[in-house]
């Protein structure tokens, strides 16, 4: 009987790695993803989605046939939330106990607590967020990272009439990058009559979420701001509580899971069990690029050890980079300078000719369709 090779997390660094690995061990285990949530969620789109209707289904992928391209057999899907990590066993929410040999950690950041949802659900949050958004006079965005910047640049491309507003912690905007980006990005969002407050906290409702509805955001200083829709982009918290039952001391004070080059835990007494992707405390950019790398890492290390060999394939992160839209149809292509008295590599981006096209449905919509045809092929009741 083959045993078992589990991945806990199924977006898209946990698909990569099972992608990767499951043509070169299958014959000797079973490949089985635990994932939470009844959809893969393609979280690209999910910054246009909020504020802007009419594709907001097609984000939500099924996980029926992920894995066609893998050999038959070889891969199985687990619905569940993975509540405790024993020696050899995940414990689901449920009770549900799902042995393993090997373990592979990719479970990302999110919202706590840590539930599944379904796309029903979900897409009825977002068919509610945009016909809010819509009915509204005055935006509010709390957060100037990718998702914020991205989400305020189409809500007043695609709504020019209305009053939108970024609201960051710090000084600058996109801050793990170069300053260079801040300098690219505010300049837009100014051209755009974006107002863009920096250096001020928001006292965070205790959900993380602000209600569907006009509210006061207030800030750490006192004062406050109305608006008739917030959005938080900002709360993501490292999702690691499960492996806490097994080893506490892989986790670091923020949450993140301590990993060694190899990707194998930090925890010397369990060296089959590894984290990946923004869970893992890599020093890398948290991005699918990054995690795609991390993947085909460790799953060097594990097929070698399978084979009786030790890990020894190890991860160095790249400079940070990011490929961002600003805009419906603009882009930017940003690489920090690997060393501080280098100049960044940035290049924009316009892709407004492919217009009326198919190809600009599919820039339009962040790629969903590119995605159901590499996850669903064949499947085009986007409901499903």
């Amino acid at each position: 009987m083959l045993k078992n090779l589990v991945v806990i997390g199924g977006s898209y660094v946990g698909l990569k790695f099972v992608d990767t690995i499951a043509p070169q061990v299958f014959e000797t285990h079973n490949i089985v993803l635990i994932e939470k949530n009844s959809h893969f969620e393609h979280i690209f789109a999910f910054p246009r989605l909020s504020v802007i209707p009419g594709f907001t289904n097609k984000a939500f992928i099924p996980y029926t046939n992920a894995f066609h391209a893998n050999p038959p057999g070889s891969t199985s899907v687990v619905h569940g939330v993975a509540s405790e990590i024993l020696v050899d066993k995940v414990v689901l929410k449920s009770g549900e106990q799902v042995p393993y040999e090997y373990l592979v950690l990719a479970t990302g950041t999110g919202l706590l607590p840590l539930k599944s949802r379904t796309k029903t659900e979900a897409v009825a949050y977002g068919n509610t967020l945009q016909a809010r958004v819509k009915e509204s006079h005055s935006i509010l965005v709390v957060g100037g990272g990718a998702s914020g910047v991205q989400m305020v640049t189409d809500a007043k491309e695609y709504y020019p009439d209305k009053k939108v507003t970024l609201i960051h912690s710090r000084e600058q905007l996109m801050s793990r990058f170069h300053p260079r980006l801040h300098d690219i990005i505010l300049e837009k969002l100014n051209k755009a009559g974006i107002e863009v407050i920096l250096g001020q906290r928001v006292k965070m409702p205790a959900s993380g979420v602000f209600p569907i509805g006009p509210c006061d955001v207030e800030l750490a200083d006192g004062s406050s701001i109305s608006a008739d829709v917030a959005i938080s982009c900002i709360g993501a918290v490292p999702l690691s509580g499960a492996l806490a039952t097994l080893s506490p001391s892989s986790i670091d004070e923020r949450g993140f899971i301590g990993v060694k080059p190899t990707l194998q835990i930090v925890d010397e007494r369990f060296p089959k069990v590894f984290a990946i992707g923004d869970v893992a405390a890599t020093g890398a950019n948290k991005n699918a690029r990054s995690g795609f790398a991390q993947a085909a890492v460790a799953a060097e290390n594990i097929k070698a050890m399978i084979r009786g060999e030790a890990a020894v394939q190890q991860y160095e992160p790249s400079p940070f980079a990011i490929h961002m839209s600003v805009g419906l149809w603009s882009w930017i292509l940003f690489r920090n300078p690997p060393t501080l008295d280098e100049e960044p590599f940035v290049e924009s981006q316009n892709t407004e000719e492919y217009k009326g096209t198919a190809e600009g449905d599919v820039k339009f919509e962040m790629g969903c369709r590119r995605l159901w045809a590499l996850r669903a092929p064949g499947v085009t009741d986007y409901d499903v």
